[in-house]
């Protein structure tokens, strides 16, 4: 078994990493406060949140199987019509979920 100081130095240097690591944006945010790569990202991250949900939510789905993937797929094109007509993420995800669910448990 290990002995106490060395635990305490392994403690202590993941402390510090993640101090430092948590820290480090808000030192430079004065210096990358008129950046344009911040301003890019800014613009593009939620998008490409929301497409890698995309992608990892429809990856496991069998297209192969009984329902050959209608549920799902219905889902996501509600929640995007949903969400395009009203611009409220709310109800374009409760919307989409409601049909997925309604087609895998009642029709399929």
């Amino acid at each position: 078994m290990a002995d106490v100081p060395y635990l305490l130095l392994g403690v202590g240097a993941a402390a510090a990493v993640t101090f430092a690591l948590r820290a480090i944006p808000f030192a430079l945010k004065g210096a990358l406060k008129d950046s344009a790569l911040l301003a890019d990202l800014r613009s593009w991250m939620p998008l490409g949140a929301i497409l890698i949900l995309l992608v990892y939510a429809v990856s496991g789905v069998d297209f192969g199987g009984s329902s050959h993937g209608i549920p799902e797929v219905s889902g996501i094109v509600v929640t995007a019509g949903v969400h395009w007509w009203r611009r409220n993420a709310v109800l374009s995800m409760l919307a989409g979920t409601a049909v997925c669910l309604v087609l895998a448990n009642l029709v399929f």
